[in-house]
């Protein structure tokens, strides 16, 4: 009888305990979803009040209002249409080989945004950079895309300590920001996508992109592309170039 008197104690026991901590979870579970309840509609008051303000904005503008901001937006497109012109004319647009140090320092004068590509014949990778800059050079013409033999370049590699070849200097307003060496940033792949570059030359705007400049472009799955060296550098094959050699 004792023994059954304590087992019942227990079991009360043991479900008092499971019913408050039920209890106190559906309090909590409410008091969550009405905290979320709350935000939510405190995020969609705001985003009302901002749309009623810009139509209120809409509304207010007379005819002279709209001319002048279809005047402001016309301006604005020959502006560009003719910067265009402009950067064509200097060479914008195509991927080109520049001949010695002289011309890196016009082009660098010329252009406010510049990718050069300090290659050397025998690196494979180097051509690998080729197909991709070729592509980037025909979609944003508002950056100047050009390579130069780094063995013809010894003050300038020198300047700016290009060690590993392939290197991507990537200047802005005749000042290097940046430096894109070898395929490190771009996977330490050999088959990256034009994307992931385009992405990584983005993020030392010298390029405008419209993408998440903070999140690299899906790689998708791709089958390995190793490409071998027509001549060993440093014993190695199929490796980034050191200019010291």
């Amino acid at each position: 009888m004792v023994l059954d008197l304590n087992v019942t104690v227990i079991t009360s026991k043991h479900f008092i305990y499971n019913f408050c901590i039920t209890y106190i979870s559906v309090l909590i579970s409410r008091n969550f979803i009405d905290n979320m309840e709350r935000a939510i509609q405190q995020i969609a008051q705001t985003m009302e009040r901002q749309l009623d303000l810009e139509l209120e904005k809409l509304d207010a503008l007379d005819s002279g209002d709209l001319e002048a901001i279809r005047q402001q937006r016309l301006n604005e497109m020959k502006q560009r249409a003719k910067q265009k012109q402009e950067w064509l004319a200097n060479g914008h647009g195509e991927y080109t080989e520049i001949d010695g140090e002289k011309e890196f320092f016009t082009v660098c004068n010329k252009s406010e945004n510049l990718v050069c590509h300090f290659y050397r014949h025998d690196s494979p990778r180097c051509r690998i950079f080729d197909m991709h800059l070729k592509i980037l050079a025909k979609k944003h013409v508002e950056t100047r895309f050009v390579k130069m033999d780094a063995e013809k370049a010894p003050f300038l590699t020198g300047r700016l300590k290009i060690r590993v070849i392939p290197t991507l200097a990537l200047v802005k307003a005749n000042k290097t920001k940046d430096f894109v060496v070898g395929f490190t940033d771009l996977g330490n792949r050999d088959d990256f996508s034009t994307e992931m570059l385009e992405w990584r030359i983005a993020r030392s705007e010298v390029i405008e992109y419209s993408g998440d400049i903070l999140t690299p472009p899906t790689e998708g799955k791709k089958k390995s592309v190793h490409i071998q060296s027509k001549k060993a550098i440093r014993g190695r094959q199929d490796s980034d170039s050191d200019l010291s050699d």
